[in-house]
């Protein structure tokens, strides 16, 4: 009552303007308040309260998120990152695979993988808690982890970002792994608490953790106190959202070193004045997922294993070379007459000294991109030279290098594996002459993409494609610097289309009659019978790869292939 608060309760209205006159309220077209209301029989008086509004506000920037806790691109160890289900923990470092050297980031399982997760689900970078726009954030997948007394890590790839090793803010690349001692400085960088630096104080531990989902776990490892002479800003060595952090040995002169003391996994809880944190033994762990800190040297981490004859839902073996030429296939250090490559193999005609065959797999869901550059034509060193054409054929003409199996074909797998097959295309044994127009020519045109026309034609099981291709010898091939030119090429593309496999032949001739000059006549492609490439090769495909060919009309032998789209699949 006027303007003091009283202990009646009434119904409020706010008007913009109060009106005490009937003529006033009328003429804005309005009547007065009741002064009172019937609410469940009971009178309750009204009050009219005159207020007016309008916006208040003050321009301020837009809110930053810490830079370990944004998308980053290229990634670094030391920022956030998690499971797309899970809460957000710390990148480690970054690991290759011990067999292959595919790069993983390293962090812990309760940070990639979590009791709700499997193997293969998506990880993203920042971690969900950091942003929840997990689509554009996904980082890569989960492929390896392990829980127990070993410790609490996990693995996973980095499928879609860039990544530098260098630890943010430390400034350092882990590069060898350490055995924490009583006293040894340490020092990590962590989503949440950045920079600190610690002691170790406790070691060999077994610490009993009780993981949601899981229940109580043993995980193993050591203790680390905070460095009275580096103490925290903040008094905590360890907060939620370090896990997965890397423990750096200190050198004495206090800079940080590259030797790796551990792999924070906890620390101690709300209740505990005792400020700690734990850290899984680096050796434990990276045995345990198979890793190192180092990729092994290419040689070592890819085995060429060659053509797979199981590549595919049905098996298809190796071509069988006619009797009367076995005499004529090079020998190889096993004897068995066949050189293995990364994803293919070939066997060498000693007297014509190029391959007679070659076999190849092609994996169209794992193809990569690389580069050429740098990679030399080499002659294979378990093959006798004299049974190999190199440069000496190719040296001042027109004629190029041609490969055999093509080089794009090979490239999948993990990319050492890719990088490795690269490699392996460029021996000679995988090489025949070709003219410089004829084999422009045709990357672009219909031969050069015969294998990508099956894939984007025919739906293929899988996306996998077997191939098999090579010259034509005949004795009347034009001899040029003492080695007869093939002017004909085979090529066999095998794939499975709704489980049903299927064979496909080709045909493509050059004219190299006027070699001196090295004009180029016309090179045409043919789709033809397995059988008419059997006869002009004295090849024997197998049984189930001439059941599935195609049935081309006996009245027609050929089909002229001037485009894709003319061809059969």
């Amino acid at each position: 009552m006027n303007g003091k608060p009283t202990s009646e309760i009434s119904v409020q209205f706010t008007v913009n303007e109060k009106l005490s006159e009937p003529e006033a309220l009328a003429a804005v077209g309005t009547s007065p308040i009741p002064e009172s209301i019937t609410v469940d029989g009971v009178q309750v008086p009204t009050d009219v309260l005159e207020r007016r509004y309008e916006p208040a506000f003050r321009v301020v920037a837009d809110a930053v998120a810490p830079g370990r806790k944004t998308r980053l691109d290229p990634i670094v160890p030391g920022i956030s990152v998690g499971h797309v289900s899970a809460s957000a923990g710390t990148i480690g470092c970054i690991v290759y695979d011990r067999e292959d050297a595919t790069p993983y980031i390293l962090s812990n399982w309760h940070v990639l993988h979590t009791a709700a997760a499997a193997l293969g689900d998506d990880i993203v970078q920042p971690g969900p808690r950091d942003d929840n726009r997990i689509d554009s954030n996904r980082l890569g997948k989960l492929v390896r982890s392990h829980l127990g007394t070993a410790g609490d890590c996990a693995v996973a790839t980095i499928d879609d970002r860039q990544f530098d090793s260098t630890i943010a803010e430390i400034g350092v690349v882990p590069e060898t792994l350490g055995e924490p001692e009583l006293g040894d400085k340490v020092v990590k960088s962590g989503r949440t608490t950045q920079v600190t630096h610690g002691v170790v104080r406790r070691i060999d531990v077994i610490a009993k953790l009780n993981y949601r989902g899981v229940g109580v776990k043993d995980i193993g490892g050591f203790e680390i106190g905070p460095d009275p002479n580096n103490p925290p800003v903040d008094g905590e060595v360890s907060s939620g959202g370090d896990s997965g952090a890397v423990w750096m040995f200190k050198s004495a002169n206090g800079k940080t070193s590259t030797v790796m003391a551990g792999l924070h996994f906890g620390g101690e809880t709300g209740g505990s004045s005792d400020e700690h944190a734990l850290a899984c033994l680096p050796s434990s762990v990276f045995e345990k997922l198979g890793i190192s800190l180092t990729p092994p040297a290419l040689d070592e981490a890819v085995v060429a294993h060659g053509y797979d004859a199981q590549f595919l839902s049905s098996p298809i073996p190796l071509p069988d070379v006619a009797a009367e030429l076995l005499s004529d296939i090079a020998e190889t250090p096993d004897g068995g007459g066949v050189l293995h490559y990364t994803h293919f193999s070939l066997a060498v005609r000693r007297s014509r000294r190029f391959a007679i065959w070659v076999a190849w797999n092609i994996d169209g869901a794992a193809i990569k991109k690389l580069p050429r550059k740098n990679i030399d034509f080499v002659k294979d060193p378990r093959l006798a030279a004299a049974a190999q054409v190199g440069n000496e054929l190719y040296r001042g003409n027109r004629l190029d290098r041609g490969h055999v199996a093509r080089r794009a074909d090979l490239l999948w797998g993990s990319l050492p594996e890719a990088a490795k097959a690269n490699k392996d295309s460029f021996f000679y044994t995988n090489i025949t002459p070709q003219m410089d127009d004829f084999n422009q020519s045709t990357r672009d045109g219909v031969w050069g993409r015969l294998e990508d026309a099956v894939f984007a034609d025919v739906e293929v099981d899988d996306l996998r494609v077997s191939a098999f291709g090579g010259p034509v010898f005949t004795d009347d091939n034009r001899e040029f610097r003492r080695i007869k030119i093939p002017r004909e090429y085979w090529k066999v593309l095998a794939f499975v289309e709704h489980g049903q496999l299927k064979a496909r032949g080709f045909l493509l001739s050059q004219n190299l009659e006027q070699l001196e000059t090295l004009d180029l006549d016309e090179f045409r492609v043919f789709q033809v019978r397995l059988t008419d490439i059997e006869q002009r090769t004295s090849l024997r495909f197998p049984q189930a790869l001439r059941n599935a060919d195609l049935q081309i009309t006996p009245e027609t032998t050929t089909l002229p292939v001037d485009s894709v789209s003319a061809i059969q699949w």
